[in-house]
């Protein structure tokens, strides 16, 4: 039961893709491309907490993979974190501006500048 007194929604079903990749995580082939198509996923499915921290772990195996940064960010800010949306985006146009991902870079800046100003108050 949820506190409204109705029963609590069931939790989506996991895609069919969301189930492969976590059989390919579990069969220990591991890597950046791997959790950040398990948190696209979960960001399909709405579940920003495990996209969170499928994301996070991407961007840890691979610093310098910037869409993953993007994603990363877009899911805290969903998750109700601007603040640390705020810091992953930073730290995704540093690793866009080393890669030379220009395009990565203007996203994430203007994604950046939004947060900024929200939570400046305007």
């Amino acid at each position: 039961m949820s506190d409204n007194g109705r029963p609590a929604p069931e939790p989506p079903a996991k895609s069919a893709a969301l189930v492969n990749f976590e059989r390919m995580l579990v069969s220990g082939r591991d890597s950046a491309l791997l959790r950040f198509s398990i948190g696209n996923e979960y960001l399909k499915a709405r579940n920003w907490p495990a996209a969170v921290d499928a994301l996070s772990y991407a961007v840890t195996l691979d610093p310098t993979y910037t869409a993953a940064w993007k994603l990363y960010a877009s899911a805290l800010e969903r998750a109700g974190r601007p603040a640390d949306a705020l810091d992953a985006y930073r730290r995704g146009i540093v690793a866009a501006r080393q890669k030379g991902d220009r395009q990565a870079e203007k996203e994430m800046t203007v994604f950046a500048r939004r947060i900024e100003r929200a939570l400046a108050g305007g």
